[in-house]
């Protein structure tokens, strides 16, 4: 199989290249700096700048291209970019899809559970609407909408929203890590905010699992079916990690730090992944403590 990814050297895609390669796919990563393609990707996995560049018929899309939402503050620059990396970007690759006389069987496009906004305590599957509109969700709402046009191709369109990803080769935990190490680390704000988290394995195997199910479309709640408190979170990262967890970060010093950007910490939504586990997808780890202490094994 030919796929053709974005966002091919970000946490999640190096880690993609290395699932398809050692399952003998062929690779072909869409990249602004294709020439570190290579080295991050693996070797046989071929960067290009231009989509014009890609070589031969590709069978399926993976579109996880989008700048970090959490790195700064959103003023108004950052915003901007944060929407044309992930709605221009997938703009282009459909109007890049249209052109093609063999268009790709699916696109698979990235998203996030911030899709639902806070959920405060909702239980929140795919049947779920958006609970509170926000800049995350406007985001998520506005590249969703976009993928989906792919279908007016005839192509399979998979939404994958994705949680906090567990790994030790960077995301979110790598940045909680020194604080925790320097017995700084403890719940944020109230620390009642749900978590909805997954272990990169389960984010790989999921991925590729709906890449292969013929009848997967739509969103899936890419995250672990036990979704844990904010306060919970830290208590077992700090167990892990042998390190305390009792510094809490006030509510007050987010929002005068980080401005309209403190809501994605201080908000939350308890996601299940309702239509993964319906239509028969396992997980590996369904526990933090568990999913935790692997990744803190290579850390």
């Amino acid at each position: 199989m030919h796929i053709l990814l974005t966002g091919g050297t970000g946490l999640i895609g190096r880690q993609l290249c290395r699932y398809w390669l050692a399952q003998g796919h062929r690779l072909t990563v869409w990249s602004r700096q294709p020439e570190t393609v290579a080295r991050l990707c693996g070797a046989q996995v071929l960067g290009v700048g231009h989509l014009q560049e890609v070589i031969g018929a590709v069978d399926a899309v993976v579109n996880l291209a989008g700048a970090p939402i959490a790195d700064r503050p959103w003023t108004h620059r950052r915003k901007a970019l944060l929407w044309s990396s992930r709605i221009s970007l997938t703009e282009t690759l459909l109007a890049w899809m249209e052109s093609l006389e063999q268009k790709p069987a699916v696109l698979i496009s990235g998203s996030a559970v911030g899709w639902y906004g806070d959920g405060g305590e909702r239980e929140l599957t795919e049947a779920s609407g958006p609970v509170q509109d926000d800049f995350p969700s406007q985001l998520c709402i506005a590249w969703e909408e976009t993928a989906l046009r792919a279908e007016a191709m005839g192509i399979r369109v998979v939404l994958v929203r994705t949680g906090l990803v567990l790994a030790a080769e960077g995301g979110f935990l790598s940045r909680l890590l020194l604080p925790f190490k320097l017995a700084l680390g403890g719940p944020i704000g109230s620390g009642r905010q749900w978590m909805p988290w997954v272990h990169i394995k389960d984010q790989i195997a999921l991925i590729d699992f709906l890449l292969h199910k013929a009848d997967a479309s739509g969103p899936y709640n890419a995250c672990a079916p036990q979704p844990e408190r904010n306060r919970a979170f830290a208590k077992i990262l700090g167990q892990v990690l042998h390190r305390p967890a009792f510094m809490p970060m006030p509510a007050f010093v987010l929002k005068v730090g980080l401005g309209e950007l403190s809501g994605l910490l201080l908000g939350g939504q308890r996601a299940l992944p309702e239509r993964l586990l319906a239509a028969g997808f396992t997980f590996q780890f369904t526990e933090l403590h568990a999913a935790l202490d692997d990744v803190s094994s290579r850390l």
